[in-house]
């Protein structure tokens, strides 16, 4: 028996999703994932000072708006040939992993676990305390991580002056130079926060976490005392089989963030296999099954354009479908940490490829891994040296900014022409994840990775597909502009 089922949309998503299912002998036999709101920034930048980005662009999302900012500033200094003094980059460094980490502790904690609360699952040993744990608005975990989230965030305030849509960051770097006082609250903030997850969320130090290097060594870990809410969803993965559903692409892409010196503290590049540069050239939106009038071949974002058509034919999504040299490609916390070569995330994708409980181990590695990195940071700002530097932009110029929000790559592209923005294109990491197909039919990273699940035509729908959408902790308001 075959059917077409309609899912959405989804509660614990950022913005609007449906997704339709074609199920043919008890499995999803093929799925099409709809971005169903048209956002419009695009169309708005058009014509704008290209300083106005800076305000505007923070307002696509609301809780990842300092990455938006981010990838702006850079195109703008990309444009004006400018780099940020090293106060500056440190800055830029310290805010943007504020917000991510803050991401990742609100996905782990309030978007994905409450899952395991469901009632699909009474019956089995973990379930009655998972729902003392992690049911949505009643259980213990949200009454300690909410309070010492926003404790956290409290680092955006010094940092940047107010969170969402900071104006602190610029090209040049950062406009809220910080006194010693200030940098010493900051370090213990940080080292508040470091206790609540070597207490709560880890049940070991970070470090600890941070050196664990396979799935071997990682289950051994689950077994040792210490409690923890990573070895509780350890646990859950082992019991339900997530390391074994999900997986997409297995062609994992990454940016690269925090510059560093010379280089990133998580570089840039490819991981198909093997390891590869990454090649932005090679990047193009293809839009065949989109709502956007067409424009033959797949374009590059920098001659891009976001033209809507509401009514066309074969077009299932206001998503455009970006491919990396015509291929799809998987961003996020597991790419980041494949492509920088942590061996416990090779080691995890080694067997069964990108899955649901890798994707989730690598966001809360990222916590531990992250946190240090800020810790050093804090000790190399010097008070009283450079924060920020200005620059005119030429009338006629062009600019690329390339980041990592905490659900992956995050692409601007700006082009000026006579003072003003002529075109400002932006691929947003769910764009990757969450895409269409492409002319040639390829399913995206999500559409490949529903594929194959148990599903019934008519009766319930099992929770395996909630599991692998929010693994990919998906931000629809960011998917489409």
């Amino acid at each position: 028996m075959s059917a077409r089922r309609v899912v959405g949309p989804f509660n614990r998503v950022e913005g609007d999703l449906e997704i339709t299912l074609d199920i043919a002998d008890g499995r999803i036999a093929a799925a099409y994932v709809n971005s169903p709101l048209y956002r419009g920034f695009e169309q708005i930048l058009q014509g704008k000072l290209p300083v106005d980005a800076l305000v505007l662009v923070p307002r696509i999302c609301g809780i990842c708006s300092v990455a938006q900012s981010a990838a702006s500033a850079l195109a703008l200094a990309d444009a004006a040939g400018i780099e940020p003094p090293p106060n500056g980059r440190l800055a830029a460094n310290l805010t943007l992993a504020t917000e991510n980490l803050a991401d990742h502790l609100t996905h782990f904690y309030l978007f994905f676990m409450p899952d395991f609360a469901r009632a699909d699952y009474a019956g089995r040993d973990w379930h009655a305390a998972c729902v003392e744990r992690y049911k949505a608005t009643v259980g213990s975990a949200p009454n300690q991580v909410l309070p010492a989230r926003a404790r956290f965030m409290q680092m955006m305030g010094l940092l940047a002056g107010k969170w969402p849509h900071t104006l602190s960051v610029q090209p040049g770097g950062s406009t809220r130079p910080l006194q010693a006082s200030e940098i010493f609250r900051l370090h213990r903030t940080l080292r508040e926060f470091r206790g609540f997850l070597e207490t709560v969320t880890f049940g070991a130090g970070l470090e600890a976490v941070a050196a664990l290097d396979s799935r071997a060594r990682l289950d051994a870990w689950r077994g040792q005392a210490g409690g923890g809410d990573l070895r509780a969803f350890l646990a859950i993965a082992e019991d339900l089989d997530l390391w074994q559903i999900g997986r997409g692409t297995d062609r994992f892409m990454s940016y690269g963030c925090y510059a560093e010196g010379d280089g990133r503290l998580f570089p840039a590049g490819l991981w198909h296999g093997e390891a590869a540069a990454l090649d932005p050239a090679s990047i193009g939106e293809d839009i065949t099954h989109s709502w956007y009038a067409a424009a033959g071949l797949p374009q590059h974002p920098a001659q891009g354009s976001t033209l809507p058509v509401a009514e066309k034919e074969g077009a299932y999504s206001w998503c455009k479908a970006p491919r990396l040299a015509g291929q799809v490609a998987e961003t996020g916390a597991l790419a980041r940490q494949v492509v920088a070569g942590h061996p416990l995330a090779r080691d995890l994708i080694a067997g069964y490829g990108g899955s649901v409980a890798a994707r989730v181990v690598a966001r809360l590695l990222e916590l531990a891994l992250v946190v240090p990195a800020m810790e050093r940071w804090l000790g190399e700002l010097v008070p009283g040296e450079p924060w920020c530097i200005t620059a005119e932009l030429a009338d006629e110029t062009t600019g690329v900014g390339l980041i990592e929000a905490a659900r992956g790559s995050l692409g601007h592209w700006l082009t000026v022409r006579r003072g003003r923005i002529h075109n400002y294109q932006i691929i947003a990491p769910t764009t990757w994840n969450f895409s269409p197909r492409d002319s040639a039919g390829t399913p995206g990273a999500l559409e490949q990775a529903l594929a194959g699940l148990p599903a019934s035509p008519t009766g319930p729908l099992p929770a395996a597909i909630h599991h692998v959408v929010r693994s990919f902790d998906p931000c629809m308001v960011c998917t489409v502009h």
